[in-house]
C-alpha cells in the first residue's frame, strides 16, 4: 500500500527506515527468537539495548556526565507534576513562562503542588509572540524557571535561551527535542515526550542535573521520584520495551544522517519553504505567529475564507496529505513537519496548496 504524508502533531510520522527495521525484527529481535515486546526488560539483550540507546542519546545531545538520562512512562504531562514534586525543596515559589496551551497546562498542574509565579503570559496576544526577557517578572529565589520551547498548538518556538542565573532552567522540549543541537549544560532539567521526534507514544525522556536530585517531596509517588528512577536505571517497574527500542533505532537514524547539526539544517530548509509559500500567497493563506518566533516544527495557517476549511481537509486527505486539521482550540490548519517528515512531504503539501489556491482563489 502507498504511504501517506502524515502531518499529525503526535503521534507523528516515524522514519521509513526505522519502520522497515522494526518490520524486519518484529518476530525475531536480536536473535532472541521473540519480539522485543516479549523479552524481559531485565534480561541481558534488552538491558544492553537500553544502555546503548541512552549512550546514543547522550552522544547526540552532548549530555555532560553530571546529568542523569531517564526513560519514564506516563507522557510528558506526568512531568507537569513530577517537576515541582522533585525540584521545589524549600524554595518559596517556582517561575513559569506561559506562551501557549502546553505551558498553561503545566502551570495549572504545578499550582496543585507549589506556589507559581507566572513571569509572562501571552494569552492576550493569542499566544502568537514571545516578548523579550526584560519584560518578564522573574524571582531570584525561585526553585526553577519552567518554559515550553515549542508550543505545538499555536506554532510558537523559542529561538533563544532564557537567562536564569543561579535559578535552574527547566524546559518542556517535547515537540522540538532532538530537532536541533542543545547546550544541555545550560539547563537544570529537560523533559520530552517521545511521540513527536524520537519514537512512539508511551515513553518520556528526562535529563536532570545531579545536584537537583534528592529534593523530592514526600507527596511524590515513588515512580515520580527522579532520584529513585536514576538509581534503578529507569526500571523501577516494567518498562515500555517496544517504545524504548524504537527510540534507540531513531537515535541510530539521527546519527547515520549526520546528527542534530545536520537535522537542524534540514528542518530550517523545510520550514522556510512552507512559510515562504504561505507569505507569498497574497493573503489566501496566513500564519498568525510573529516571524521571530515561528516554529520549525508546527506550522499553523488559516484561510482568508474559513468556509474553505472542510474542502481543503477533504481534498488534501484524498491527495495523501493527512492530519492537517488545526487543533480544536484554534481552528484552521496545522502542518507538523518534525524530523521524520521528508522534504518531499513538504514539497507535496506546497504543490497541493498552490493547486488549491488556483482553483479556489
Amino acid at each position: 500500500m502507498a504511504r501517506i504524508f502524515n502531518f499529525s502533531a503526535g503521534p507523528a510520522t516515524l522514519p521509513l527506515e526505522v519502520l522497515q527495521q522494526i518490520q524486519e525484527e518484529m518476530l525475531d529481535w536480536n536473535a532472541t527468537g521473540a519480539s522485543v515486546m516479549e523479552v524481559s526488560h531485565r534480561g541481558k539483550p534488552f538491558m544492553e539495548m537500553a544502555a546503548e540507546a541512552e549512550q546514543d542519546a547522550r552522544d547526540l545531545l552532548g549530555v555532560p556526565d553530571n546529568y542523569k538520562v531517564l526513560f519514564l512512562q506516563g507522557g510528558a504531562q506526568i512531568q507537569f507534576a513530577s517537576v515541582p514534586l522533585n525540584l521545589m525543596g524549600d524554595a518559596p515559589v517556582a517561575d513559569y513562562v506561559c506562551t501557549g496551551s502546553w505551558s498553561k497546562k503545566a502551570i495549572g498542574e504545578a499550582k496543585r503542588f507549589c506556589d507559581v509565579n507566572v513571569v509572562l503570559d501571552t494569552e492576550s496576544s493569542h499566544y502568537t509572540d514571545i516578548p523579550p526577557q526584560s519584560e518578564w517578572s522573574t524571582r531570584g529565589d525561585a526553585a526553577f524557571l519552567h518554559y515550553c520551547s515549542n508550543e505545538t498548538i499555536g506554532g510558537v518556538e523559542f529561538n533563544w535561551l532564557p537567562e536564569t542565573g543561579d535559578v535552574p532552567l527547566v524546559c518542556d522540549m517535547s515537540s522540538n527535542f532532538m530537532s536541533r543541537p542543545v547546550d544541555v549544560s545550560r539547563y537544570g532539567l529537560i523533559y520530552a515526550g517521545a511521540q513527536k521526534n524520537i519514537g512512539p507514544a508511551g515513553i518520556t525522556m528526562v535529563i536532570v542535573r545531579d545536584d537537583l536530585l534528592g529534593k523530592t517531596s514526600n507527596q511524590a509517588p515513588s515512580l515520580f521520584n527522579y532520584e529513585k528512577q536514576a538509581g534503578a536505571d529507569s526500571m523501577m517497574n516494567t518498562v515500555p520495551t517496544f517504545c524504548w527500542y524504537v527510540c534507540g533505532l531513531v537515535f541510530k537514524w539521527l546519527i547515520q544522517n549526520g546528527g542534530l547539526e545536520a537535522m537542524e539544517q534540514v528542518n530550517i530548509r523545510k520550514a522556510a519553504k512552507l512559510y515562504d509559500f504561505i507569505d507569498r500567497s497574497g493573503g489566501f493563506y496566513t500564519n498568525p505567529v510573529e516571524m521571530a518566533c515561528r516554529s520549525r516544527m508546527n506550522v499553523p495557517f488559516i484561510f482568508q475564507d474559513n468556509n474553505l476549511d472542510a474542502k481543503f481537509l477533504a481534498q488534501s486527505h484524498d491527495a495523501g496529505l493527512h492530519s492537517l486539521k488545526g487543533h480544536r482550540s484554534v481552528g484552521g490548519m496545522r502542518a507538523s513537519i518534525y524530523n521524520a517528515m521528508p522534504e518531499a512531504g513538504v514539497d507535496a503539501l506546497i504543490a497541493f496548496m498552490q493547486d488549491f489556491q488556483d482553483r479556489n482563489g
